[in-house]
């Protein structure tokens, strides 16, 4: 739902080149795309998303009709509930209350930074407090909350990124999505990079700070259910600078892996052995193209990985012989 809602136009967004649509969204299309969903015998507990604009914030008798064409599939068993994504200061008691009548289960917010110097800076047109207030609200409706935040945003640093995390873990959301700046085309942000009034982060210095605020979230049980603009969504279209990769996340998982190595290794006078991680985690351990291993080679580590059922995510534990467990 490209700017659907959305009363402002904020420094970095263009939703045409993020959802890589133009023309807005149709109860027929929702009718379409569930049934679509509904030839997969394998559909359990999905959820109906509305994504791209500011959902409350549209037209009331547009968002009705959207609603209503969604929630008439929501049976518990194929689709558990509706998700949909709105602006913190899009939130109160009427909508609320609408929300639930329509099934809608999840809510999640465009929080963006909690430094209102930021917010202003980006024109998001809403404080960090009405963050705090809709988390609230959402809370005591029983809605599954979750928060977006973005790193390298214009006038923000990593210590302001992490703050920021460190405001979202106190909210107690659900889940987060951390989405680093890319600079579009067609964006305030654009004009201020080409006046080189804004530098925008390199893939590598977003993915420290990402790696520092995935590791937070996961330490407070937080799920972070995406880190990274989606790579199928007409990003490269519109796409001049910043930290963009189509997987972006595992670069943020393989850092957290070398940095665990890496502490592991400063208690153990280890050369030659074994890196266990947990089952599941030898990509991101090793590195894209076996980056970490090289690295570790470099510093005059000789060191395999190897898998095991008792190392929770994040875990990893060296051991020098190939026969300890």
């Amino acid at each position: 739902m490209p700017h659907k809602g959305c009363p402002h136009q904020c420094s970095f967004c263009n939703q045409k080149s993020i959802s890589g649509q133009l023309n807005g969204l149709t109860p027929e299309d929702v009718h379409s795309a569930a049934k679509k969903a509904m030839e997969n015998p394998e559909l359990k507990n999905a959820e109906i998303a509305f994504f791209g604009g500011s959902f409350t914030a549209i037209e009331r008798g547009y968002m009705l009709s959207l609603l209503k064409a969604a929630a008439g599939y929501i049976d518990g068993e194929r689709f558990k509930g509706i998700r949909i994504s709105t602006r913190p200061d899009c939130i109160d008691g009427e909508i609320c209350s609408i929300l639930k009548e329509y099934k809608v289960t999840a809510v999640e917010l465009g929080a963006q930074s909690m430094s209102d110097e930021v917010l202003f800076l980006n024109h998001r047109g809403h404080s960090s407090q009405d963050v705090e207030n809709a988390v609230k609200m959402l809370k005591s409706y029983g809605f599954e909350t979750g928060l977006q935040m973005m790193t390298g945003l214009y006038g923000s640093d990593e210590d302001e990124s992490l703050e920021t995390g460190r405001k979202i873990i106190a909210l107690k959301p659900d889940t987060v999505r951390i989405y680093p700046t890319v600079v579009l085309q067609n964006t305030h942000l654009a004009e201020l990079y080409k006046r080189g009034e804004y530098v925008p982060q390199t893939v590598e210095q977003a993915a420290e700070i990402c790696s520092k605020l995935l590791l937070m979230f996961h330490e407070a049980g937080i799920r972070v259910i995406r880190v990274g603009l989606h790579s199928g969504g007409n990003v490269e279209e519109g796409y001049l600078a910043g930290a963009y990769h189509p997987a972006f996340k595992e670069l943020c998982e393989s850092r957290i892996y070398l940095n665990k190595i890496f502490n592991e290794l400063k208690n153990k006078p280890v050369t030659q052995g074994i890196i266990y991680v947990p089952k599941g985690a030898t990509s991101q351990s090793v590195g894209q193209k076996k980056q970490n291993l090289k690295l570790l080679q470099e510093k005059g580590y000789n060191l395999t990985v190897k898998e095991s059922i008792d190392l929770e995510k994040y875990q990893v534990l060296v051991k020098e012989n190939a026969y300890d467990t």
